[in-house]
């Protein structure tokens, strides 16, 4: 295995559209990194510069101890797997296992070997000889897993290999490729724009936004100290709510004030923000810090008046969709509170969980 290095990449197109900019990452040996973002935003174009499967336009890429600029793809020790599979429909599953190895003229016996070793690890050892077409899309998927095992990479790179299949399969594949990760010790970069993906695999995450790296950290790390509005906006289910206004000040108490809203901020703040009485910030606070059981058993907690508009039960939990003036806003609440439309609330918020973001910058300022 090996660690891979991207320094000052980018990827300019000939209409001058900049896909990457200056990307500077290094992926440590036996990592699982994931790269995370809308679409567009550079991802699968980042993971191809890796593959050799794109030009670089600037920068290097280093794998292992070796500059693979100018190494074709072939010759980079790496394997990828696609969205699409990519299988050959008129070759058994053995014969889509073993191409790449026959292309390198392996010998017989340690193909039969890496083939069968590859597949009792996957689970698909019964499906060796039939063809992609009596297959479902989990057994093809693990196929195009296994087609890249036996190469024994010294990265494996993935390219959205889950967006085909349905939602119980992707969650079942995601627990089998964390399972292979564990048992091959491999380097792996994964893309997807499924930040639940992103959040369940990796080791660590790169969001990214419009060709930019905006912030590289552990899932955990992202969810509870988001660098900027748009990492805080992307990372988490149901989105964080943001309420637009700025800071005032009021018997030494420092307070949040929207057109709609009067929160005051916890004392241990005030020394970061002691002058910024009149600035304007964007108050963020996740579903599940509003109106939870947590939030109700806080004294004197800080409280948002709103209508209920929509209410989603989601078995363990509900989601209540809330109406302010024109802020729309989400709390994650137990599936036993009872909400219905049109209802007037009062829901206490945890604000000592609250993020406060520049409006100028849109970067984290507490």
């Amino acid at each position: 295995m090996a660690s891979v290095t991207l320094s000052g990449v980018e990827k300019i197109y000939e209409n001058t559209f900049k896909a990457v900019e200056d990307f500077n990452l290094t992926i440590n040996d036996k990592e699982f990194l994931v790269l995370v973002g809308p679409s567009g935003c550079g991802k699968s174009t980042t993971l191809r510069m890796i593959a050799g499967l794109e030009e670089i336009t600037s920068g290097t890429i280093t794998i292992g101890d070796k500059v693979v600029n100018d190494v074709p793809p072939k010759d980079r020790d790496i394997a990828m797997v696609f969205q699409n599979y990519a299988l050959y429909p008129h070759m058994s599953v053995f014969d889509n296992m073993a191409f790449g190895l026959k292309l390198r003229k392996r010998p017989k016996k340690e193909i039969q070997e890496l083939v069968e070793e590859a597949a009792e690890i996957l689970g698909i050892t019964e499906l060796l000889q039939r063809r992609p077409k009596q297959l479902s899309g989990g057994q093809r998927q693990r196929v195009a897993l296994g087609r890249a095992i036996v190469r024994k990479p010294k990265v494996f790179l993935f390219d959205e290999p889950l967006s085909n299949l349905d939602a119980k399969m992707r969650v079942q594949m995601r627990v089998e490729i964390n399972r292979l990760h564990s048992k091959l010790g491999a380097t792996m970069i994964y893309v997807t724009h499924d930040q639940t993906e992103a959040m369940t695999m990796g080791d660590r995450i790169v969001v990214m936004c419009d060709g930019i790296i905006q912030q590289v950290d552990t899932p955990i790390s992202l969810y509870d100290v988001p660098v900027n509005k748009f990492v805080a906006s992307f990372i988490g289910t149901p989105p964080m709510n943001f309420f637009e206004g700025e800071i005032k000040k009021s018997q030494n108490e420092l307070y949040f004030t929207s057109a709609t809203e009067t929160i005051r901020l916890p004392q241990e703040w005030e020394d970061e923000l002691k002058d910024s009485e009149g600035r304007k910030v964007t108050f963020g606070i996740r579903p599940e810090d509003i109106g939870s059981n947590v939030a109700y058993e806080i004294v004197d907690a800080p409280e948002l008046n709103a209508d209920v508009d929509v209410v989603e039960p989601m078995g363990s939990e509900t989601y209540v969709y809330l109406k302010s003036g024109d802020n729309i806003f989400i709390s994650k609440v137990d599936a036993h509170n009872e909400f219905k439309p049109g209802q007037d609330v009062k829901l206490p918020i945890v604000v000592s969980k609250a993020h406060l973001f520049c409006d100028e910058t849109k970067k984290l300022i507490i």
